[in-house]
């Protein structure tokens, strides 16, 4: 067979889809079994005392979720927020949490082959949350672990032994 005539059917064995997202000049793909919906952003009830990329809590029908502004975490230059700004709310450990992004791209489906492992470079994201890059065409993505991101230490959000 082809590759060129290649069918739904016959996908690679190991491709997986990634939600992609915009932050400042860089794109994002989180992997599309944790995220339950995406929403426009509407401005959270506010924590005291909470770090300042945690922007507070929302009522999601009943469930209250933390949400985390990843611009502001990531250490972006500016987090303004505008009409294409969205929350993405994902299910991590049966903890609901949101986070905020510039906009959201499309759904990718990226082979294990199409991922390159991440260089070792000091950056705002601990290097242990980023699976690789992934590359399809001339875009390049930055393939987070969020799990592992959000449970990290200093966001606080989803322990370890949940």
């Amino acid at each position: 067979m082809s590759v060129m005539g290649k069918t739904a059917d016959s996908a690679p064995t190991g491709a997986r889809e990634y939600l992609t997202f915009r932050l400042d000049q860089e794109e994002y793909g989180i992997d599309i079994l944790k995220v339950q919906e995406i929403r426009g952003y509407e401005p959270p009830t506010r924590i005291a005392n909470a770090p300042e990329f945690i922007k507070g809590v929302t009522n999601l029908r009943g469930t209250i979720v933390p949400i985390v502004d990843m611009r502001l975490k990531f250490n972006c230059a500016q987090a303004d927020y505008n009409s294409f700004t969205v929350v993405i709310i994902l299910n991590l450990r049966n903890r609901v949490v949101g986070i905020v992004v510039d906009s959201v791209s499309d759904v990718m489906e990226l082979t294990p082959e199409s991922i390159r492992s991440a260089p070792d470079i000091e950056s705002a994201i601990d290097n242990s949350c980023i699976l690789g890059l992934g590359s399809v065409g001339e875009r390049m993505l930055i393939l987070l672990d969020i799990e592992k991101l959000m449970s990290s230490l200093d966001m606080g959000l989803v322990t370890a032994a949940e």
